[in-house]
């Protein structure tokens, strides 16, 4: 029986386009993604390094505007639909679960989501979790195993009494290893609304 439920963030709740970031860096010239690059875009995801450290990489590397750079960086974000807000804090007033977000999400691209959808918005959504788990707060990432071994562990979740909801197969995978039961939720086809549909909650 499903007692607590962990929801991912991008292209769960918020839409995504996933290629946006990588499109509006090549409008920038930056047309190769390199192991280094993929290196320091993890430690910034994970905490470990400031987003300045993480502008000054760009910019050393490539002299690019740093206004441009973070508005590429943040392209990879679109919109948040309130059916899906209020689909949640129906969820939440309900009780009938504990509920969590983990999400790979580094500080540049939560500020841009806060400005977007306003405080107030973001606000409603954060209240509606008993805890709210962003990689670069907490120092892990996804799919580690040891970010979702540090969640269970934090709340004295039982791993087959909790359902995890995220969009890539990959980070669901690696939740199932430990017992956890999952939903790889598929954009645009599947929709968050749909939580009690498509896992035969109650």
């Amino acid at each position: 029986m499903i007692k607590n439920i962990i929801f991912d963030f991008g292209d769960i709740f918020i839409n995504l386009d996933k290629q946006g970031t990588y499109k509006a860096m090549a409008a920038l010239g930056v047309t190769d993604i390199t192991p280094e690059m993929i290196s320091v875009y993890h430690k910034y995801e994970k905490g470990l390094i400031t987003t300045e450290d993480f502008i000054n990489f760009y910019y050393d590397k490539f002299k690019i505007n740093k206004t441009d750079l973070v508005a590429a960086w943040n392209a990879v974000l679109l919109d948040f639909p309130k059916k899906r807000l209020d689909f949640l804090k129906e969820l939440a007033a309900s009780k009938k679960y504990r509920l969590f977000l983990l999400s790979n999400t580094n500080d540049l691209h939560i500020k841009s989501v806060i400005n977007t959808v306003g405080e107030t918005f973001f606000n409603e959504f954060k209240n509606c979790f008993e805890q709210f788990y962003l990689s670069h707060e907490i120092h892990f990432r996804k799919p580690d195993t040891e970010i979702y071994e540090f969640v269970l562990k934090e709340n004295n979740l039982i791993a087959d009494e909790t359902l995890f909801v995220d969009d890539l197969k990959e980070n669901t995978d690696s939740a199932n290893t430990l017992g956890i039961k999952t939903w790889n939720l598929t954009p645009k086809k599947d929709d968050v609304t749909e939580l009690f549909l498509k896992n035969n909650l109650n």
